[in-house]
């Protein structure tokens, strides 16, 4: 099988050199991937300055562009065909609820759904102390699973895997998205010439505890599974809205 790799988190990550080594043992893989962090960027896709590839390895390249770019890039120019799958990831930090509306990660995984591969963003639920090399074997034994299956069409897959050794994984659950509470703050700090910058970005203090969602996955020791859908409509509340407007012009 052939398998493109990318993230948000560059080209050096340890999650995605420990991913690539783990799937070389039986696929063969390919490197795209941002040249430094592009954490945070959501589908940002570059249209308004040239794009540079770079080969810094064999099989492994960086790119000027964002993660979206890398899969739009390593399927048009540099494999010059559509692999049989794409994995963003592995990214260092949680990409569960709603965050995956900013992950860069998530956003490969759905730029290569948008191109009609079959698509996965991996993620490892931890802020330190990385236990990629488990990530990694967890991640094989889901494509070992999946195998031929076909994806339902415009869906890919958010996974999320605990932090833990492989033998206390407690295996698999496939789940909907949470919601991860945050104290949403924006803080305020004055530069050395007395001018004001702002940081944003709160800190993530808790999240619902909600049976079935990938927070509650996490929680039990399982790696979460969740399908993604390209169709963002919300269908449950259109005939709501078709009331609203049905006296319209």
């Amino acid at each position: 099988m052939l398998i493109l790799l990318t993230n948000d988190d560059g080209v050096h990550s340890k999650g995605l050199m420990a991913l690539r080594d783990d799937l070389m043992k039986t696929h063969d893989v390919r490197i795209v991937a941002p040249e430094r962090e592009k954490t945070c960027v959501g589908h940002a896709i570059t249209l308004h300055k040239p794009l540079r590839i770079k080969e810094i390895d064999e099989g492994v390249y960086s790119t000027s562009g964002s993660p979206a770019d890398c899969i739009y890039l390593g399927i048009q120019i540099i494999l010059n065909k559509k692999p049989d799958l794409i994995i963003s990831g592995i990214n260092t930090g949680p990409n569960m609820g709603r965050d995956v509306n900013y992950s860069g990660t998530v956003a490969a995984a759905k730029e290569g759904a948008f191109l009609g591969v079959p698509s996965i963003a991996v993620s490892i639920c931890a802020r330190q102390g990385f236990r990629f090399q488990d990530a990694a074997q967890i991640t094989h034994n889901i494509i070992d699973i999946i195998g031929d299956k076909p994806f339902l069409k415009d869906t890919f897959l958010n996974v999320n895997i605990p932090n833990i050794s492989l033998e206390k994984s407690k295996g698999f659950m496939v789940t909907r998205l949470g919601k991860r509470i945050y104290n949403e703050k924006v803080l305020e700090r004055i530069d050395p010439r007395g001018g004001k910058y702002y940081w944003i970005g709160g800190t993530a203090e808790d999240y619902e505890h909600i049976r079935g969602t990938d927070f509650y996955a996490i929680e039990k020791g399982c790696t979460s599974i969740t399908p993604l859908s390209l169709d963002m409509t919300d269908t449950g509340s259109i005939k709501n809205y078709r009331a609203y407007f049905r006296n319209g012009l």
